[in-house]
Formats: structure tokens, sequence, C-alpha cells
């Protein structure tokens, strides 16, 4: 019981995280030459609560189904992700050091490999759980884009 409420309690920090420094509408992020394959404003809206939701429902289900050693993996995993995940935001947002963004962004993908990889064995969760590894791949590169096309 306790697992399934860290792993829950994990994800509301990543949500509630992930958008306090997001400034979208401000005049810096507006002036930024954006990638070509960045996809319309609505597709962020539709994508970050399904992952949110996802992460919740795939994070309880392999506190109750895997052994303790898988479990600890998976949190350690999570944490590291969503660490990177915010530093992200922090670093593009505020600071607008773009380089380092797309690093974090770039880890938080890789990192989430080991989530993909422990759900592979459970194909339901897989299939709810690979939108947001293939969204974090696309989001990291949209972030090594944005850093490409604006570095000063």
């Amino acid at each position: 019981m306790l697992f399934k409420i860290i792993n829950v309690a994990l994800v509301l920090i990543y949500s509630i995280g992930s958008g306090l420094w997001v400034k979208t509408g401000d005049g810096w992020y507006q002036s930024l030459q954006q990638p070509t394959w960045q996809p319309p404003d609505w597709v962020f809206g539709v994508i970050w609560p399904y992952n949110f939701a996802m992460l919740a429902v795939v994070s309880v289900q392999v506190a109750l189904n895997r052994d303790m050693q898988v479990v600890w993996v998976w949190m350690c995993a999570l944490v590291v992700s969503i660490a990177t995940a915010i530093t992200w935001s922090y670093f593009f947002y505020v600071q607008h050091q773009l380089g380092i963004a797309a690093a974090c962004l770039s880890v938080t993908a890789a990192v989430t490999i080991v989530l993909t990889m422990i759900t592979s064995s459970q194909q339901p969760q897989l299939w709810f759980f690979l939108p947001y590894q293939l969204w974090l791949i696309t989001a990291a590169s949209l972030s090594i884009g944005y850093w490409h096309l604006n570095r000063l």
C-alpha cells in the first residue's frame, strides 16, 4: 500500500512541478524560432493530462504486481526522470539555457527507457505507457531543436 501511495505522490509532484515555471504566453517564448515538427498547442493540452493519469495508473500496477526489487528500480528511475523533467522547465523557461534544458529532457527520455522496460512484461500497461515514452523522445527532440535554432 505504501509504495502505491508513494508512486501516486511522485506523479502528483511531477504534474504540479512541471508547470511551475512554464510560461508559453510571454514575449521570450513567443520570440523563439520553433522546430518545424512542433505540434499545435492543443496537443500539449491533451497529451500531458493523459501522460500523468497513465503514469499514475501504471505506477500503481507496478507496485502491485512486481517484486520489491523491481518496484525500487521503478521508483528510483521515476524520481530521476521527474527531477530532470522539472529541471528542464526551470532551465528552459526561467534561465533560458536551452542547451542545458535539452540535456535535461534528453536524460528524462533516456531514464524513462528503464520504466518502459519494466512495463514491457505487463502487456496492457506497456500499451498505456508507450505514448509517454514516445512523447518524451519527441519533447527532447523539440528541446534540442529549440536550442539549435535559437543559439546566440
